[in-house]
C-alpha cells in the first residue's frame, strides 16, 4: 500500500487559514461559557477544548524543535490557565512554522512525512476542526470553510489518518473490518473545487485512490466540501441531520464512519 505524502496546498495558504481559524476559535471561545459542553466532543467543556488546542500546539512545537513529540499531556500544561496556554503555545508554534522551511525535518507519528510541512498542513486542519467545535459549543453560526482547505482536509482524513492508521495499527480495526466483505466507497466533494476518492474497505485494509474509480461503487457519499468535511469528522449539532447524500446500503456507511472514528480518536 502506498500513501500520499504531498502537501497539496502552498505552505503560505495553510498558514493563512491557520491564522484565520485560530482567531475565530479564540474569539468564539472567549465569548462562550467556559463550562459549556462541546457537543462534538461531549467529554469536553469549552475550557477543556481551549486547553487541548494549546497542548497540541506545545506538542507540535516540540516535535519541530526537538525532533520528537512530548509526553501527553505536555509537561506544565495540565493545570495551565487555558487561554494563557493557548496564546503562548500559538505564538511559539507560529514562530516555528514561519521561520523554517517546509522541507526541514521534524518529529511525528506519520512515518512517510516527518517534515515541518506536514505539521503546517496538520495544524491548519486541526485548528479548523476545533474552531468548529468552539462554534458548536457556543451555539454560534459555523463560519465558512474555504473549499480548497475543506477538500484538503477530506484528503488528509482519508489518507493520512485512516488509511495509514489501518495499515500501521490494524488491531484497533479488527472488530470493524474482520469478516467484512470487500466493498468500495466513492467519496465526492461537489463544487468549484470538486474532488473524488475511491475507498476500498475490507479485511485486507482501507485503501484510498484519487478519483471515482472504475465502475460503480458499493456506496457513494457526496456533499459540498465544507459540509462533507464536517460530516466525515462528525462535527454536527445534536440532532442536526446529515447534509451528505449517501447512495447505497446503510451498513456500508456505518462501516466507513466507524473506521474514521477509530482513526481520529
Amino acid at each position: 500500500m502506498t500513501h500520499d505524502v504531498r502537501v497539496p496546498l502552498p505552505a503560505a495558504r495553510y498558514l493563512d487559514c491557520l491564522a484565520a481559524d485560530f482567531d475565530r476559535l479564540r474569539s468564539v471561545a472567549t465569548a462562550a461559557d467556559p463550562g459549556a459542553v462541546v457537543p462534538s466532543c461531549p467529554d469536553w467543556t469549552v475550557a477543556d477544548l481551549v486547553r487541548h488546542v494549546g497542548q497540541v500546539y506545545v506538542d507540535k512545537t516540540h516535535a519541530i524543535r526537538e525532533g520528537a513529540e512530548t509526553e501527553w499531556p505536555p509537561k506544565g500544561t495540565a493545570d495551565a490557565e487555558p487561554f494563557a496556554l493557548l496564546d503562548r503555545a500559538y505564538a511559539d508554534l507560529r514562530e516555528e512554522l514561519t521561520t523554517r522551511d517546509p522541507g526541514d525535518p521534524a518529529g511525528g507519528w506519520y512515518a512517510p512525512d516527518r517534515t515541518v510541512g506536514f505539521w503546517i498542513r496538520r495544524m491548519a486542519q486541526e485548528t479548523v476542526i476545533h474552531r468548529i467545535d468552539a462554534e458548536l459549543a457556543a451555539g454560534q453560526q459555523i463560519a465558512p470553510v474555504p473549499e480548497d482547505l475543506a477538500v484538503d482536509g477530506i484528503d488528509e482524513l482519508l489518507k493520512v489518518f485512516t488509511s495509514y492508521a489501518v495499515s500501521e495499527w490494524p488491531d484497533y480495526f479488527t472488530d470493524t473490518l474482520a469478516g467484512s466483505p470487500a466493498r468500495t466507497v466513492d467519496v465526492q466533494a461537489l463544487g468549484t473545487k470538486a474532488a473524488a476518492w475511491r475507498v476500498g474497505i475490507g479485511p485486507a485494509g482501507f485503501t484510498v485512490e484519487d478519483g471515482p474509480g472504475d465502475g460503480p461503487a458499493d456506496l457513494t457519499v457526496s456533499a459540498p466540501p465544507a459540509a462533507l468535511l464536517r460530516d466525515l469528522w462528525n462535527r454536527r449539532r445534536p440532532a442536526e441531520p446529515s447534509s451528505v447524500t449517501a447512495t447505497g446500503p446503510k451498513e456500508h456507511l456505518r462501516q466507513l464512519r466507524a473506521c474514521l472514528t477509530i482513526a481520529t480518536q
